[in-house]
């Protein structure tokens, strides 16, 4: 998540970690994919691109599936002894206790016809909380942007099976997944880039669009950062809100990117498109980006924005065919004499034997 380090409330997190590993309650015990796998050999190119910092820290993911693997395991206790103020003491009492308190595991909520959108956002935003922010510094759910859709709604069953303490980006997939089935209720990613004491920090929530009013889902460690009630009458006002909440932990915010609407549709190929619009807000008036926001708002609430990605996908070539498109089924045929566009002399007395009684030429 953007925003200053939260590494005080890593304590619980690493517990429920630790109680999830032991216990063995994980119903997924399949490794990742190939480039998931994190018990190969270090100082790999995955590994460093895994590595990557977002505001000044290492910023790690799982890749290797549940029960995590040894070396995952230890990279991640590894980094909350650096970066956790009481350093190896706070991992040493959770690694050494005889006995952990089994964590609870929290209902999935489930949509009941008598609430109303508000009701169901903020039963879906409470579920996240009890969740809780993951404060390791190691993501538990890899969540590949590129990814289909469908990938990503399984990723989402596995948060809620292990119950498990997650970040912004894994919210926002799991908020997709919560609102499916609702088509009134749209959904699209909103991403921030800001900068504060010479680091930039990422951040992404679920921005959501119900009956004329925009609102949010989200994590994040500041409770101003994650969701927005159903309330705002523009898109540029949330945004606003955002920007002036980030203000008060003295970020400023560099970049805005929003995507597209998300399809209802769980089983989709289609990726989430991520940045359909990219603001670079620091370098623009307010009434410049209200402008942009509002324009790009009507454009998506009239559905004639598509995703860049969406491009028809390479068909095998047949052998002995060729791939030109075939011609409609009532598209005239070819004549034969098309290849000649010369004029032929015809016989003017075929011609005349052609036509009917009020002078029109019968074609045979």
């Amino acid at each position: 998540m953007t925003g200053m380090a939260g590494g005080g409330g890593g304590r619980g997190s690493s517990r429920r970690a630790a109680a999830g590993k032991e216990g063995g309650r994980s119903r997924s015990a399949q490794p990742r994919a190939a480039g998931g796998g994190g018990g190969s050999g270090g100082g790999s190119e995955e590994e460093e691109q895994e590595q990557q910092r977002d505001g000044g820290s290492l910023f790690l993911v799982n890749k290797s599936g549940f029960p995590m693997d040894g070396q995952t395991w230890e990279r991640m206790w590894g980094h909350v002894e650096r970066v956790h103020p009481d350093g190896g003491a706070v991992a040493a009492a959770i690694r050494s206790a005889t006995r952990l308190a089994r964590p609870s595991v929290p209902p999935v909520p489930n949509y009941k016809l008598s609430m109303s959108i508000p009701e169901w956002l903020q039963a879906i935003q409470t579920y996240m909380k009890m969740l809780q922010y993951n404060h390791t510094g190691t993501q538990f759910f890899e969540i590949r942007k590129t990814r289909p859709l469908s990938g990503l709604m399984e990723t989402a069953k596995e948060m809620t099976r292990e119950s498990l303490p997650i970040k912004c980006l894994e919210a926002v997939i799991l908020g997709i997944y919560l609102t499916n089935g609702q088509p009134s209720v749209e959904r699209f990613p909103i991403s921030f880039k800001t900068h504060f004491s010479g680091n930039y920090f990422h951040h992404v929530v679920l921005g959501i669009y119900c009956n004329g009013r925009y609102g949010s889902l989200g994590m994040s460690r500041r409770s101003d950062l994650m969701d927005k009630p159903l309330t705002y009458r523009t898109l540029s006002d949330l945004i606003f809100d955002f920007e002036d909440s980030y203000k008060k932990y003295l970020h400023s915010v560099k970049k805005v990117k929003i995507g597209l609407y998300v399809p209802h549709e769980p089983h989709s190929f289609q990726p989430i498109e991520w940045k359909q619009l990219v603001l670079n807000v620091s370098k623009m008036m307010r009434t410049e980006v209200r402008k942009e926001l509002e324009k790009f708002a009507r454009d998506m609430r009239m559905k004639i924005l598509k995703p860049s990605s969406a491009h028809s996908p390479m068909k095998e070539r047949p052998r002995g065919k060729s791939l030109s498109p075939r011609r409609r089924q009532g598209s005239p045929q070819r004549r034969a004499c098309r290849r000649d566009k010369s004029p032929a002399v015809r016989d003017k007395k075929g011609d005349l034997a052609t036509l009917n009684e009020v002078g029109y030429q019968l074609r045979i």
